[in-house]
């Protein structure tokens, strides 16, 4: 279910932005929709990765490694 709300933002900023999603052929909505996605996704990524962090943080590899070692490929 999609739910209407109301935006205010510049007449200049609205025309860019409009014109920005027509060039990427969607609409200002689409357009919104999709950076509300990736707002929110990056907070639950954030929360995922300190979880991870927690769940891992008794692992140890039995000392600690130098700069350059950690930058090898």
């Amino acid at each position: 279910m999609l739910k209407n709300i109301t935006l205010s933002a510049e007449d200049r900023l609205i025309a860019q932005a409009r014109q920005r999603a027509q060039r990427e052929r969607k609409t200002l909505n689409a357009a919104f929709r999709e950076w509300l996605l990736a707002y929110v996704g990056k907070s639950a990524a954030a929360a995922r990765y300190r979880e991870l962090n927690r769940t891992l943080k008794h692992v140890s590899a039995g000392r600690k490694f130098s700069r350059d070692e950690l930058n090898e490929r």
